[in-house]
């Protein structure tokens, strides 16, 4: 495989032989895939390439996350953070790739062990450098559940941090392209829980019953008109119901359903409309079918706005790795959600997007099929290390 041909006026600093090293990580990465809080092994592979650099690192945070660091922090100096996160997604990989996952129902269906092999990369190329403060690399747990990077918070990995950087591999656009944009760029994401209690009895005599699956058909057909009756058009939301269980038996009418689902939205007025609506359509749909609806919201995810001064340092960092035709923005707010949000509810930050479309094809994030271009390594590794350097100061 050849190195990216970047864009005119770039940059890389990414040579062959870290190109390859990175391509091996990647490829290990993606082989041994682990879903969140359990990325034992991948924190011993990092941790083992850390050690290989002669990098200090802290293990064990947050359960399985790992802070390494180059430089010191001193009254005259910055701080900066660099974000990855490490988890996989309980997906059966059919990708077909000679290093696909050796586990059945778990796979890196998002990028995150490209993500982990740039974030590497990145510590390789500064540590030859020469700079004054402090860069932190971030390995962390969890980003698929929704909570990894708040763990990470409460474990202290922010404490002196001036701003944090990430970026996140994306299909949508090619190769070579970051996108960087200000303000909200990915959506509040809202899980949900909705159980609903009824009275079972015979399929042949409903009159005697309160049916659980009536109810869950009724309810999720209701909750479509949030969004096409009640959301501003102006503004995106989507609800969307991802699992329904319900029944033991043909001929039995259910007494229980419970439906698992998620909002997203990208306007806070529309996020809280909707979850006023949520609620009113259960107790609607409760007394409809004198059935009990209970509701219940989980692990919420604030919205990732890039805050100003960071966003401006996130695109020199691009326009010097990618040149003027590699810089692009993602258009609008993604309705998908990030946990990098919580950082940036700690201190400055910007999350980018490396594009990494498949040469090939390949499938979408969070498929069974999907897989990214692996030239967007150097991109990303390039690109983390320029925004380091920018933000204390020493370009």
């Amino acid at each position: 495989m050849k190195i990216l041909a970047l864009p005119k006026g770039a940059e890389s600093t990414v040579s062959e032989e870290l190109f390859d090293w990175m391509l091996t990580i990647r490829r290990y990465l993606h082989r041994h895939p682990e879903v969140s809080f359990k990325e034992d092994k991948s924190a011993r592979y990092i941790q083992d390439r850390l050690s290989e650099l002669g990098i200090p690192f802290r293990a064990g945070i947050a359960g399985t996350g790992i802070v390494a660091t180059l430089g010191e922090k001193t009254a005259a100096t910055r701080h900066v953070a660099l974000r990855a996160d490490m988890d996989a997604l309980p997906i059966t990989e059919k990708t077909g790739l000679p290093f696909s996952s050796v586990y059945k129902g778990r796979m890196h269906a998002c990028g995150h062990d490209g993500h982990s092999a740039m974030l590497l990369g990145a510590a390789s190329l500064l540590q030859k450098m020469k700079f004054d403060g402090r860069i932190d690399f971030l390995f962390q747990p969890a980003e698929e559940s929704g909570c990894g990077a708040a763990a990470m918070i409460d474990a202290g990995v922010l404490d002196g941090v001036d701003a944090v950087f990430g970026g996140h591999i994306d299909t949508h656009f090619p190769t070579g392209i970051i996108t960087v944009d200000q303000g909200v760029i990915c959506a509040w994401a809202e899980p949900f829980t909705i159980s609903i209690q009824g009275r079972s009895g015979h399929a042949a005599r409903p009159h005697e019953a309160a049916d659980a699956v009536v109810a869950s058909a009724s309810l999720i057909s209701a909750l479509q008109t949030l969004v096409s009756r009640e959301t501003n058009p102006n503004h995106s939301a989507v609800v969307s119901i991802g699992r329904v269980q319900a029944g033991v038996a043909h001929n039995v009418i259910a007494d229980e359903a419970v439906l698992e689902g998620t909002l997203r939205a990208t306007d806070s007025e529309s996020r809280a409309r909707t979850i006023t609506g949520i609620q009113r359509i259960v107790a609607g749909i409760a007394a409809l079918h004198d059935v009990e609806v209970n509701v219940v919201f989980t692990h919420s995810l604030p919205a990732v706005v890039n805050t100003g001064v960071a966003t401006v340092t996130a695109k020199e960092a691009a326009l010097s790795v990618v040149g003027e035709h590699g810089l692009g923005s993602q258009g609008h707010p993604s309705l998908g959600g990030e946990d990098f949000a919580f950082y940036q509810q700690v201190t400055e930050g910007c999350l980018v997007r490396f594009g990494a479309q498949h040469p090939d094809g390949a499938g979408p994030a969070h498929s069974a099929t999907y897989d990214f271009d692996e030239n967007v390594l150097p991109v990303g590794a390039s690109w983390l290390a320029a925004v380091a350097l920018r933000w204390l100061g020493d370009v």
